[in-house]
């Protein structure tokens, strides 16, 4: 049925240039207290006013990025038999979730200069302007910034996930793990030929949390002692449990 409207929508569109025409499984997900991650379906099609170039073959390239935040980060080193910050590095803005499909492997997908002009990748999508002049190597701090992130599951590159179908139709699926942060998540597509975009679409996916999540996010946000004094009876209330069925357990 997706597709039957989307091919409907390509017969009804004036011609212009080869653009995209985008569908989502959903545009909103929700973080309740049971989240568990969710799974973003991604599908479309491509309109044209001419016929399929031969030589060269389109590509499709499918990002997902979460707020920009900035972020702090520090490297370690053992001095005396403890570990101590040695150094620091601020990286001014990182995407706290990013996820890139593509439809062939990233090198016949795009250029580095067409990587350059539109922060496609990982490492283009993390923006830091300088670091101290003392620091040694300091790429390296928003390589471990990826390296984290990556094994933490909230920084992908998926190669070959986009299918892509008589250069016309196309869908991936873009995994959400349960960590994410509040927000708009930008969801860019871009079609490319020999390694140049041709054609680019926009448009993003709301994270909001709900329920217990939004009250307790808010009460943070706008009451913070209430919502320390209530942290503090949680934790005691707590305690207070384990330890009387901890003596009901000896008793018994």
């Amino acid at each position: 049925m997706r597709w039957l409207l989307l091919i409907l929508t390509l017969i009804a569109a004036p011609l212009r240039a080869e653009e995209v025409v985008l569908g989502l499984s959903q545009d909103q997900v929700s973080i309740s207290t049971n989240f568990d991650g969710s799974e973003i379906i991604i599908y479309g099609a491509i309109k044209r006013e001419t016929p399929i170039p031969q030589d060269q073959p389109l590509q499709v390239i499918v990002t997902v990025s979460g707020p920009q935040l900035p972020l702090t980060v520090r490297r370690k080193e053992r001095r005396l038999g403890i570990w101590v910050n040695v150094d620091s590095v601020e990286v001014d803005a990182a995407p706290s979730f990013y996820a890139i499909a593509t439809s062939a492997p990233w090198s016949d997908v795009i250029s580095e200069t067409e990587d350059l002009r539109h922060t496609i990748s990982i490492p283009r999508a993390i923006r830091s302007v300088g670091a101290p002049m003392e620091v040694n190597e300091p790429q390296a701090f928003s390589d471990a910034v990826i390296r984290i992130r990556m094994e933490n599951g909230l920084y992908a590159l998926e190669e070959g996930a986009v299918e892509l179908r008589e250069s016309t139709l196309f869908n991936t699926a873009i995994q959400m793990p349960a960590n994410l942060t509040e927000g708009d998540y930008a969801t860019r597509i871009f079609l490319t030929r020999g390694g140049k975009v041709v054609s680019q679409y926009e448009t993003s996916i709301d994270v909001r949390k709900v329920g217990l999540e939004r009250w307790l996010f808010n009460l943070s946000r706008q009451q913070p002692l209430i919502y320390g004094l209530l942290s503090l009876t949680i934790a005691i209330a707590a305690g207070w449990g384990a330890s009387a069925a901890f003596r009901l357990m000896r008793s018994g």
